[in-house]
């Protein structure tokens, strides 16, 4: 024991710093255990499958404790609130660890809803809270047209009614994503896997062969359309849903990345196979 601590030791004085220096650039990133990861998808989520699942792949590779919060994402924020609370409460007693709440577009709205609304139960439960992309301050998709119906939480007015009545705890730790959705000719060639289609058995498969198809859609596109209209009409920079200073919760810790990131990059994976391109997975690591 003594003998291998010391050869430890002149190991380190001879290499000094050399494996540590650019670990981030590695590729070694480490996140946590001490506390469960709980990923709250946005709009649509009931009808894409496979919202947040390389996300959540990204943390179990990890060994980390995630989940993904079955709420019916287009129900109001109250109600998602609620069941939030639910969730948070459940994952605390069954592990006795706090919880960090990731919420992706109106995912980010509901989490922060829950725990300002139901702080003082939740207070010693939760270790804090990411929004990706989320419309905290309101959405003009959801104002000029969408208004009625199920965003009609999102749009500017119910959301300041919402916030008079419902703010963030201050002792809270608050992160904050918004991106820029990319308007270069390139993102007309770009799909995104968003489900698996069942092939129909008329025949045995050979061996190896998949009984599923990638479903596929040009969401890049059309956020870049999306993006355009509101710079056009707005002068306002967005990831094609939401505008980079709605995402921005007052007083949290805001996250800028670079590159061009539209509203459905974090939780459906790209068929690009650019293997330079971070993933939603690779910023929601980073995030933690």
């Amino acid at each position: 024991m003594f003998l291998s601590s010391l050869i430890s030791r002149a190991r380190r004085t001879v290499r000094g710093s050399a494996e540590d220096i650019g670990w981030l650039q590695h590729g070694v990133h480490t996140l946590p255990n001490s506390m469960v990861y709980l990923l709250v998808p946005g709009l649509i989520s009931n009808h894409g499958p496979l919202y947040f699942v390389n996300t959540k792949m990204r943390f179990s590779k990890m060994g980390l404790a995630c989940h993904i919060a079955k709420i019916h994402s287009e129900a109001s924020i109250e109600k998602n609130a609620r069941e939030i609370k639910e969730y948070i409460e459940e994952i605390y007693w069954g592990s006795s660890k706090r919880v960090l709440l990731l919420g992706h577009s109106k995912g980010g709205v509901d989490a922060a809803a829950a725990l300002s609304m139901y702080w003082p139960d939740l207070r010693d439960k939760v270790a804090g809270l990411v929004l990706a992309q989320s419309p905290y301050g309101g959405s003009p998709k959801a104002s000029d047209i969408l208004q009625e119906g199920q965003l009609e939480d999102l749009a500017y007015e119910k959301r300041k009614e919402f916030l008079r009545k419902h703010q963030l705890p201050k002792e809270l730790s608050v992160v904050s994503l918004n991106t820029e959705a990319g308007l270069a000719p390139g993102v007309l060639a770009m799909f995104s896997h968003v489900a698996h289609a069942e092939l129909p058995l008329v025949a045995p498969l050979a061996a190896g062969q998949s009984a599923k198809l990638p479903v596929v859609m040009p969401l890049a596109a059309a956020m870049a359309a999306c993006a355009q209209l509101l710079q056009v009409r707005y002068g306002e920079k967005s990831d094609g849903l939401v505008t980079c200073r709605d995402a921005e919760v007052p007083g949290s810790v805001v996250g800028r990345p670079k590159h061009k990131l539209d509203h459905a990059w974090m939780v459906y994976s790209s068929m690009n196979d650019d293997s330079s391109d971070i993933t939603g997975g690779d910023w929601t690591e980073a995030e933690g």
